[in-house]
């Protein structure tokens, strides 16, 4: 049975109003703090977790569909994935360490430089248009995984399939053996 209240929120939800969020953090901000502080024990990263959660939840509003989940179990999935993906975040930036001393970035002679791999823009033509786009993004954008995801409105599993295979294609072109 849904509720007068999450009728509301769905009807102001489709049709942009702002006074959705309203509505929304006044009735479930308490429950998506508390799913969110099950992955986060550090307040401060909850609440802005929380705080990215409704952004989600405001940009992704036209996709919610009634038929599919209740609004809270729908809201839920954001929270906790937005929980995820933070922690996730974060445990990537204190693993990644810069070695300065040991790189040779800076040591590369151009006698060194495959001509051949510098022409990545021609060739990315020669490939399917679904795995241009995502490789364009990526590489040439600058955008990561996730960011590329949102940006294209394509599933985050789907851009990595994509890349995988974008990068299996150009080998062929660059390494047809």
């Amino acid at each position: 049975m849904i509720s007068n209240i999450e009728k509301e929120i769905v009807q102001l939800l489709e049709k942009s109003d702002k006074r959705a969020l309203t509505l929304l953090y006044d009735n479930y901000a308490d429950a998506l703090f508390g799913v969110i502080k099950k992955v986060i024990s550090d307040d401060e990263v909850a609440q802005d977790v929380l705080q990215e959660s409704f952004i989600k939840i405001w940009r992704y509003s036209k996709k919610y569909d009634s038929e599919k989940a209740r609004l809270f179990t729908w809201l839920y999935r954001i929270a906790y994935n937005t929980a995820i993906d933070k922690v996730r975040s974060l445990k990537n930036k204190t693993t990644k360490e810069v070695q300065i001393e040991s790189s040779n970035v800076y040591n590369i002679k151009s006698g060194e430089l495959n001509q051949d791999v510098l022409d990545i823009r021609k060739h990315l033509g020669s490939i399917e248009k679904k795995y241009q786009i995502v490789l364009e993004t990526l590489f040439f954008e600058g955008m990561t995984q996730q960011e590329a995801s949102e940006e294209l409105n394509i599933p985050l599993g789907t851009i990595k399939s994509r890349l995988k295979i974008g990068l299996r294609e150009l080998k062929k072109i660059y390494d047809p053996q």
